[in-house]
C-alpha cells in the first residue's frame, strides 16, 4: 500500500459541501479517552450505531459520535456522490472532534474509513464486516439474492433481505423494520464497488482491526482475511451473527470486544 501526496484531482473539482448528521453520547464522568467515530455503510444512517453502540461505548468512558454520509440519515443529499465524497464527510467530521479519533466503518463504511486513514491521522481504524467490493462480493449478492441485486448494476437500487443482513436470532419483526430504513446508494458510489478498492496506507501507521462473522452473507470469510492481512493481522470473528453486527441479537459481543481492544493501545 502507498500512500499519495498530490490530489490535484480533489482540488481542481473539490467534493460539493453538504450538511452532515452527527449524533452524539458522552460518558457520565469524563475519561482521558480518545472519541470513538462510528461511520455506517450503504443505505445506512447513524441510526444504525445509535441504536446500541453509541449509548453503550460512553458508557464504557469512549466519548462516541454516528455520522451520516450524505444522501444517509439525515445528512444532505447529493445524487453524484463518489466515494470519495464520503471520505471527505469522515475526514471532516473527525477533524472537527476535540482530540484524534478513533474512526469505525461498517460495510462499505469501512471501505470509507480505510480511505480516510490515508487522510487523517486516527488513533486507530476498526473496520466492521468490510466490503472493500470486487467481483466476487457482487457475484455473492446476486447468487443470494438475483432480483435484489440486479438493478444495482444498472444504476438502479441494490434491495437486500433481512436473512442477508442479520441471524436468525434477530426477531423478524426487527429485522425486517431495520431494513425497511435501507436508503438508496447513487449509482456512482454503488458501481464503484464492482471493482476491488485498495486503499491507501494509513497516515501514521496507527492500529487497525478487523472484525466480522464467518457466517456473513455479504463478506465472505475470505474476504475478512484479505482485509486483515492488508493490516498485518487475522480478524476477529463472532460466528453465528450476520453482516449488521451492531443491530443484530447478540451487539454486545462485537462492541465490548472493539472497546477492550482499545482500551489495551499504548497511549
Amino acid at each position: 500500500m502507498t500512500t499519495r501526496v498530490m490530489r490535484s484531482d480533489e482540488w481542481a473539482d473539490p467534493p460539493k459541501p453538504v450538511q452532515r448528521e452527527v449524533l452524539t453520547e458522552q460518558p457520565d464522568t469524563p475519561q482521558d479517552r480518545p472519541p470513538v467515530l462510528f461511520v455506517p455503510g450503504y443505505g445506512h444512517g447513524a441510526w444504525a450505531f445509535a441504536q446500541h453502540w453509541l449509548e453503550h461505548t460512553a458508557r464504557r468512558g469512549f466519548p462516541a459520535s454516528a455520522m451520516s454520509l450524505r444522501g444517509h440519515g439525515g445528512s444532505g443529499a447529493d445524487p453524484d456522490a463518489r466515494l470519495r465524497d464520503y471520505v471527505h464527510d469522515v475526514t471532516q467530521v473527525a477533524a472537527g472532534l476535540p482530540k484524534r479519533a478513533v474512526l469505525v466503518g461498517h460495510g462499505a463504511g469501512a471501505l470509507v474509513v480505510a480511505m480516510a486513514l490515508a487522510r487523517y491521522p486516527a488513533r486507530a481504524g476498526v473496520l466492521t464486516a468490510p466490503v472493500f467490493g470486487g467481483v466476487s462480493t457482487a457475484l455473492g449478492l446476486l447468487r443470494r439474492n438475483p432480483t435484489g441485486t440486479l438493478p444495482g448494476l444498472f444504476g438502479g437500487r441494490v434491495s437486500l433481505r433481512p436473512a442477508q443482513l442479520f441471524s436468525r436470532s434477530l426477531p423478524a419483526k426487527e429485522a425486517q423494520s431495520y431494513t425497511a430504513r435501507l436508503q438508496r446508494v447513487p449509482a456512482g458510489a454503488q458501481r464503484q464497488l464492482v471493482r476491488r478498492q485498495e486503499p491507501e496506507t494509513p497516515v501514521g501507521v496507527p492500529p487497525v482491526l478487523v472484525a466480522g462473522s464467518p457466517d456473513d452473507r455479504i463478506v465472505s470469510a475470505s474476504a475478512l482475511e484479505w482485509v486483515a492481512r492488508r493490516y498485518g493481522g487475522s480478524p476477529l470473528l463472532f460466528p453465528g451473527m450476520g453482516h449488521d453486527l451492531m443491530l443484530d441479537a447478540r451487539w454486545q459481543e462485537p462492541i465490548d470486544a472493539i472497546l477492550d481492544w482499545l482500551e489495551k493501545l499504548p497511549s
